[in-house]
């Protein structure tokens, strides 16, 4: 068995081998053009960095798909399932641009201060080139799907998947903001939020990949809840991490989810076992919290088993979701989705 050092290094291996191909890909996609100031802010977060764990999902599906070495395929002119060749590159740049759209709007709404270690675009640039670069790289992304040479009616359905996991984020963004008012949040309303705001893009980014090389339904849909269930599943990790990993690696305050009254897996389960979330932490600001009020906090959170049952929950999505990589052809790019998966509960920061 594989252990968990060996696998995050082959994931984040070969995380890094196609973002360097994602990187030379993008500033053909998206180059700055007038009006310039509009295209580098639209660029501003791209150029920043980031995994490009999204794009890396799509390229290794399309690679378990046709049955190929990883890397051993130029993914400009890639194979379908009926020999044909389509740009899965444009496809996983498509994917990255989303989610560079959704970091920008979300900034202005949480009035971040920083993303991905630079100032966030509306404070490097203002308010409003802001939302029109967001705007910007929203309907770039439609623009760079249909450059994949795919089949008409390929294409169409990729089109239809990108504009309803469009509309999904929006809805969990929605509920996301709902549920800051509400204590009644139950674990299944959690979830469900989690899968539109966060998974769906992930469940775009695995299946893409058969809507475009020709697969049968069954083999999409497999596909698509594979990255439901690893979303799902990466954001209650995420959840756990804020408390549990230190403020220097985490790059923020532990705990700010807590200070900050967000709903969580955790809190929802521990409001369920009598735990009064709102009396965990005193202090309202984020910056002026103790380590000590975080340390009590979550020892009671964990007196509660809900940290526990988070990190359960999370190992069940993501076993279910490498069930689900069954329909595909047993290779080593169907292994890298495996390990991807898990990489997604185990990583640190």
């Amino acid at each position: 068995m594989t252990s968990p050092e060996a696998r995050e290094e082959a994931v984040l291996e070969a995380v890094r081998q196609r973002r360097e191909l994602v990187n030379e890909a993008i500033p053909e996609a998206l180059p700055i053009q007038r009006p310039e100031r509009l295209y580098e802010a639209s660029r501003y977060l791209l150029d920043a960095g980031g995994k490009r764990l999204r794009p890396t999902i799509l390229l290794t599906t399309a690679e378990a798909l046709a049955d190929v070495e990883p890397l051993s395929q130029g993914y400009r002119e890639f194979p379908t399932l009926d020999e044909r060749s389509i740009d899965a590159m444009a496809a996983a740049v498509s994917v990255e641009v989303i989610q560079s759209f959704t970091l920008i709007h979300d900034d202005i709404m949480d009035d971040d201060d920083l993303r991905r270690g630079v100032p966030a675009v509306h404070q490097e640039y203002d308010l409003e080139t802001a939302i029109l670069a967001g705007d910007t790289l929203y309907s770039k992304a439609f623009e760079i799907m249909l450059e994949t040479g795919a089949e008409p009616d390929r294409a169409v359905d990729a089109l239809e998947i990108l504009a309803t996991t469009c509309t999904k984020i929006c809805e969990g963004q929605s509920l996301d903001v709902d549920f800051e008012q509400r204590d009644d949040v139950t674990p299944e309303e959690y979830l469900e939020m989690v899968e539109q705001k966060t998974a769906v893009l992930y469940a775009a980014s695995a299946s893409l990949p058969a809507i475009l090389q020709g697969a049968d339904q069954e083999t999409i849909d497999a596909l698509y809840g594979y990255g439901l269930d690893i979303g799902r599943a990466f954001q209650i990790h995420d959840d756990v991490l804020d408390l549990t990993v230190p403020s220097e690696e985490l790059g923020k305050q532990r705990g700010s989810d807590l200070v900050e009254e967000k709903q969580t897996l955790i809190t929802v389960h521990a409001r369920d076992q009598g735990v009064r979330i709102e009396d965990l932490v005193d202090t309202e600001d984020v910056e002026r919290v103790t380590e000590s009020e975080i340390d009590d906090a979550v020892a009671e959170l964990e007196h509660a088993g809900s940290i526990t049952y988070a990190n359960e929950r999370a190992r069940e999505l993501v076993d279910q979701g490498k069930d689900r990589l069954e329909v595909l052809p047993d290779n080593e790019a169907r292994k890298l989705l495996c390990d991807i998966a898990d990489y997604l509960i185990e990583r640190g920061y």
